[in-house]
């Protein structure tokens, strides 16, 4: 990814997963400038989802434990969506990502809760890790993008403590 200084024409997008029921005020912090927040998934409280809400434009999956959550349970499992002419495709857990991905820039999964980026056949693949509670030895963690005419320019991965 190239890096380039924000500019006015530049959006910033959060991206989480598996918060497991805990929004830590730390991850609210760093929304405060992006316009836009994906969520990958286990959200667990629908309240958190309504908070996010308030910080910007939300894309969220259900996740796999999302599925007993009243109100988080018809989330759907897969959403392919555009922002600044950037293509994603967002699904929950990374084997239910499908083999057509035609179009397709972004792949954004969680499930896992290990921070992954890569680049594979053209086509950034990123999971944000879990910013929720630290799970299976893994770090807490999201990722930030900057966005710009059809193009990611940066990508950072956020680490809490």
């Amino acid at each position: 990814m190239e890096a380039h200084k924000a500019d006015p024409g530049t959006v910033r997008v959060a991206v989480l997963s598996d918060t497991h029921g805990l929004l830590r005020r730390e991850v609210v912090a760093e929304l405060q400038d992006c316009t836009h927040i994906l969520h990958a998934g286990d959200i667990i409280r629908e309240t958190d989802l309504d908070e996010l809400r308030l910080y910007g434009n939300i894309y969220a999956v259900r996740g796999n434990n999302d599925v007993w959550q009243p109100g988080l349970r018809d989330l759907a499992g897969l959403l392919r969506f555009s922002i600044a002419g950037v293509s994603f495709l967002m699904t929950h857990d990374p084997w239910d990502v499908p083999r057509d991905l035609e179009g397709v820039q972004v792949v954004i999964c969680g499930h896992t809760h290990k921070y992954r980026m890569e680049e594979i056949d053209g086509r950034l693949w990123l999971n944000p890790g879990s910013c929720g509670r630290a799970r299976f030895g893994g770090d807490v963690t999201m990722a930030k993008m900057l966005l710009r005419d059809r193009k990611v320019l940066r990508v950072d991965r956020i680490d809490f403590d």
